[in-house]
């Protein structure tokens, strides 16, 4: 999907940030830039993986396709989709992204713990685009 926003593979799998060296503020998507930090003068930013669990923040179901720059073959009729805002463990910052396939909002309540796991955004003969999908703890997939 976006180059250097994941690395891993398993339970090695993580989303990264990046960290502020003077104000330690952490970011995602990451920044290379500058600090976000509007009251930081600024400090180098420094590569960080983030949490692999969080709990459910806020959840809902997609029933539209997305526009560019989402990958998807309009030839193929639209699924929909699950996304879950999550507020990650340590850094108690919310990602969003999709649920595993498997999971629908019936399967999910907010405060839920979830982990990051990699995941198949979509593929042809060519290209294989990845991303990260959010998992109900205890659910194998």
């Amino acid at each position: 999907m976006v180059a250097d926003w994941f690395a891993g593979e398993g339970d090695n799998f993580r989303l990264l940030g990046t960290r502020c060296s003077a104000c330690a503020c952490v970011f995602f998507p990451r920044e290379d830039g500058f600090c976000r930090n509007p009251g930081c003068s600024g400090g180098d930013l420094d590569e960080v993986p983030l949490s692999r669990r969080g709990r459910v923040w806020s959840y809902t179901d997609s029933h539209y396709r997305p526009p560019a720059p989402y990958v998807s073959d309009p030839e193929l009729t639209w699924r929909p989709y699950t996304l879950i805002a999550v507020e990650l463990e340590a850094e108690r910052m919310v990602v969003l992204g999709q649920s595993v396939p498997e999971v629908t909002v019936a399967d999910l309540e907010v405060g839920m713990e979830v982990e990051v796991v990699p995941g198949v955004l979509n593929e042809d003969a060519e290209t294989t685009w990845t991303t990260w999908y959010w998992r109900p703890v205890g659910v194998s997939a």
